[in-house]
């Protein structure tokens, strides 16, 4: 049987570092078993969000620091991403408001302008495809529309989209989609609103269930397929997981959106809320579940030490893909060392950040996410485990070669030596100390 077991201390700073297993029998106590004849959801991939900061930022580090952080994220040494996420028009990590129209007139005439995704935008992306070796997946998503379409004029501080602009917004979205793609890109799904039921002093638009229904029926699900973009999903919600359900439930209840819509999205910023996936999956087992947002934001976590940090990361990763969840995209690729840039001074950590002599550091989280997104390759088909104690987490998942992957993380407050198995009788015996994450691959003889 090929083994491999990869562990990462948060505490001392060894990362991936391989360790000791070994085959042998397995007794009754401290099991972990997995289940290859029970399957779930498969995995699209994950990744980091392409925003301007992000792409402001690494274009200030020289050529062969650029090339080492595309690598670091999306090569096969680093995180082995294959998707990422962007925003239609500009967002809080953005460097300041901009939109890809500014009047009516400019739609009717094709007047689009998207200087701005060319600057800092689109450079990364194209560089994150070549590292990776092939275009990178995409999720676009629009944080406001322009400020004469909303109701309070401006693209922060929340406001609506005004009805008799619902068409208008709705082409300006698929225009910005065949945009990226005309770059090369591959873009896969759109959403219809970050977080719409936000009230932020940054660029913000505010929708009803119904509304998001009515929308992706009515208005955006139209101007895709008119444009020859049949095959980009819909995502719904596209914020936190505590309204995921009653929120799914009020926009599905409009004529037509369940069958507009191919997926809700969803953050972590209001707690784990893993149940609320069960949920949806049960209700609506055709939808694709994306996680497309998380970070350690400053205001709330700035005081957390970078174990702490590393250890939210994988206790979220590993409850979103127990409930089935098919993508996973982190929020912002890179930050300066203030957290930015960000025009409304949200500041955020990301998994790599610059430093101050012109480089980047990697942080406690990016390891974190490559105990995943390294050996879960898109294809990965998610199998059902079973652990004798709940404060070891874990997830397991069938690769497309057939290989097993268990990843797992230590909560028990002590050393624990267990043995994982899929019949009972023979596992594969391994020992994690407390706080530790790892990850136990292997091939069945």
């Amino acid at each position: 049987m090929k083994l491999e077991y990869i562990v990462s201390n948060f505490e001392t700073e060894e990362y991936w570092q391989p360790a000791p297993a070994q085959t042998g029998q397995v007794n009754e106590m401290h099991q972990l078993t997995v289940y290859p004849e029970c399957t779930g959801q498969t995995l699209k991939g994950f990744g980091g969000a392409f925003t301007e900061a992000a792409g402001w930022c690494w274009q200030q580090l020289s050529e062969a620091d650029q090339s080492a952080f595309v690598q670091a994220y999306f090569g096969s040494e680093g995180l082995g991403y294959t998707m990422g996420r962007t925003h239609i028009n500009s967002c809080d990590f953005a460097l300041d408001n901009y939109a890809s129209v500014e009047n009516a007139g400019q739609i009717e005439r094709g007047g689009f302008s998207y200087e701005r995704d060319h600057q800092y935008i689109l450079p990364l992306i194209e560089a994150a495809g070549k590292a990776a070796g092939k275009p990178v997946g995409l999720l676009l998503s629009p944080w406001s529309p322009p400020a004469f379409m909303k109701t309070n004029g401006q693209m922060n501080q929340g406001g609506s989209l005004r009805a008799e602009c619902r068409d208008q917004w709705a082409k300006c979205m698929a225009r910005a989609v065949q945009e990226y793609i005309q770059a090369g890109c591959d873009v896969q799904m759109v959403s219809v609103q970050n977080e719409p039921a936000a009230v932020q002093t940054w660029d913000s638009c505010v929708y009803s269930a119904e509304e998001e229904g009515r929308f992706a029926a009515g208005h955006l699900r139209g101007a895709l397929d008119a444009a020859g973009l049949d095959r980009v999903g819909i995502l719904i919600w596209d914020h936190n997981k505590e309204s995921l359900v009653r929120r799914a439930k009020g926009s599905f209840a409009v004529p037509g959106a369940r069958q507009a819509v191919a997926g809700i999205g969803f953050h972590w910023y209001s707690g784990d809320h893993f149940g609320a996936l069960d949920v949806a999956r049960a209700l609506w087992p055709e939808k694709e579940l994306w996680f497309t947002e998380g970070c350690v934001e400053y205001s709330r976590f700035g005081d957390a030490r970078g174990p702490e940090k590393a250890r939210m990361y994988a206790h979220d990763i590993l409850g979103n893909l127990n409930g089935g969840a098919c993508a996973s995209l982190d929020w912002n690729l890179l930050l300066d060392e203030k957290g930015g840039p960000n025009h409304v001074g949200n500041f955020c950590e990301a998994p790599v950040m610059l430093t101050g002599d012109e480089g980047f550091v990697k942080m406690p989280s990016y390891y974190a996410i490559g105990h995943f997104s390294r050996y879960l390759a898109p294809g990965s088909v998610r199998m059902a485990h079973s652990v004798w104690d709940s404060r070891l987490e874990a997830t397991a998942f069938l690769r497309p070669d057939g290989s097993r992957v268990v990843v797992m993380l230590n909560r028990t407050g002590e050393e624990c030596t267990l043995k994982v198995t899929e019949n009972g009788e023979t596992g594969i015996t391994v020992t994690l100390g407390t706080g530790q994450l790892a990850t136990l691959c292997w091939q069945p003889d």
